[in-house]
C-alpha cells in the first residue's frame, strides 16, 4: 500500500505521529474544524492513524470525518471543536497560476517551477507546499518537498 504520509514528514510519522502530518490538516480544511497540537497529542496513535487514513473526498466522506473529528475531540479534551470557515476557490486548488508565496520561496532557492510542472502536482502536493510556504511557518520541509515532488531544479 502506498503511503498516505510524505517522505519528508517521516521525522514525526514514525514517533507516534507526533505532529499533525499534511493529509490530516488537507482534510481539516476541507471539513472545516481546527485541530490543536495538543487535541492532536491526547489522541491514541490509532486514533491519529484513523484520521489520516479516512476518506474525506465526498460530501457524505466530509461530513463524516467531519463528526468522527468533533467527537474525537470532545472525548478527549472535554472541549467542543473549533470551526473554521471552509475555504472556497483554494490557492492550492488553482492550477492556473502558482501562489506568490510560493514564488517567494522559490526564489530564496533560486529555483523555478513552471505553470505545466505545477498543474502535474496532485491537490494534496500543491497543498503542501503552500502550507510549507508560510511565512512563519518552519520552512525546513520546503526544500525537502521539492525533493520529493521532483521539482528542485
Amino acid at each position: 500500500m502506498k503511503s498516505i504520509f510524505f517522505k519528508f514528514e517521516e521525522d514525526f510519522v514514525e514517533a507516534n505521529i507526533r505532529c499533525i502530518p499534511m493529509i490530516v490538516r488537507f482534510k481539516l480544511d476541507a471539513c472545516g474544524i481546527k485541530l490543536k497540537l495538543a487535541e492532536w497529542s491526547r489522541m491514541t496513535p490509532g486514533e491519529r492513524e484513523h484520521l489520516a487514513a479516512s476518506p474525506c473526498k465526498t460530501q457524505h466522506q466530509i461530513a463524516q470525518y467531519r463528526k468522527d473529528l468533533i467527537r474525537l475531540i470532545l472525548d478527549h479534551t472535554g472541549s467542543p471543536a473549533t470551526e473554521l470557515p471552509i475555504q472556497q476557490n483554494t490557492a492550492w486548488a488553482r492550477i492556473d497560476e502558482i501562489p506568490h508565496s510560493i514564488k517567494e520561496k522559490l526564489l530564496e532557492h533560486s529555483w523555478s517551477v513552471s505553470l505545466q510542472q505545477w498543474k502535474s502536482l496532485t491537490d494534496l502536493q500543491r497543498f503542501a507546499l503552500l502550507k510549507l510556504s508560510y511565512r512563519g511557518h518552519e520552512n525546513k520541509n520546503f526544500p525537502k518537498a521539492m525533493a520529493e515532488f521532483g521539482l528542485d531544479n
